[in-house]
């Protein structure tokens, strides 16, 4: 049985995320930089996947609240295409 479709149209893909407002970007950090940094304090490092340079950016502004709170450096580098690694500076490197 074939049906007709009535007023549908393909959706095209769109690949520009919404922007996030500023509670949500707010809420985001917060979590980033509670979560992330019980991982760090747990093991000295962690990763986190970052597709977007916005996700890089917010990254990179997360570790530097996490040095100002700590008064210890937290380098955020990129570990691949997809993921960015935060850890302290003085503490060992992770092995791969």
């Amino acid at each position: 049985m074939i049906r007709d479709l009535r007023n549908v149209r393909p959706v095209t893909p769109s690949h520009e995320s919404t922007p996030l407002s500023e509670e949500e970007e707010r809420r985001v950090r917060d979590t980033l930089f509670r979560e992330l940094g019980n991982a760090i304090a747990d093991r000295g490092w962690t990763t986190f996947p970052a597709y977007t340079p916005e996700e890089r950016r917010r990254l990179v502004a997360v570790g530097e609240r996490l040095t100002a709170h700590w008064g210890r450096r937290v380098v955020v580098e990129a570990e691949d295409q997809c993921a960015m690694r935060l850890r302290l500076a003085d503490a060992p490197a992770p092995l791969a």
